[in-house]
């Protein structure tokens, strides 16, 4: 049985690995080796995950079964002072997958943006990612594209998903 559980900053070497064992195998076909680099290190150095808990307020959650981490998924409550969450990650381990790890951290997602009488959640995914397709199975819409520097020349190219929250 998947457990779902609140991340914390004893957590990061955990995280850090999940990251850096999913990441180039989801993103190969569609950034460089450098842009995933460059990308590790901007959103998963010690400083960054410490920024986004401390600083930005980010929730992290982790999966596990059987006391193996299975994937994690962070996210912003009332973002940009709406009552919107927005998923700002949600990495699965490439042996999990399918397993319904995602399904579940969403689950507990929508649960925490409920308590916090939030309406809608959103998020970010790379317009080249196959996971659109799984974020609109799970009733995700996408509602606009966007283009964001991030430094170093590179650029995230985006769709922004969203999905109303039934209670």
């Amino acid at each position: 049985m998947i457990q779902i559980v609140k991340g914390s900053n004893e957590d990061f070497p955990t995280i850090q690995k999940i990251a850096h064992l999913t990441w180039p195998g989801t993103f190969k076909n569609i950034l460089s080796e450098d842009q995933i680099s460059y990308m590790l290190e901007m959103m998963y150095s010690l400083s960054s995950l410490t920024e986004q808990i401390e600083k930005k307020k980010h929730k992290f959650f982790l999966a596990k079964e059987n006391g193996k981490y299975l994937g994690f998924a962070s996210c912003e409550i009332n973002y940009s002072n709406s009552p919107k969450t927005k998923i700002h990650k949600i990495y699965i381990l490439p042996e999990a997958q399918g397993m319904g790890v995602g399904k579940a951290l969403i689950a507990k997602i929508t649960e925490t943006a409920i308590n916090y009488h939030n309406q809608l959640l959103i998020l970010n995914v790379n317009r080249y990612n196959p996971s659109i397709k799984v974020y609109e199975k799970w009733g995700f819409a996408i509602v606009k594209e966007e283009n964001i520097p991030i430094g170093n020349g590179y650029l995230m190219e985006d769709f922004v998903m969203e999905k109303e929250i039934k209670k």
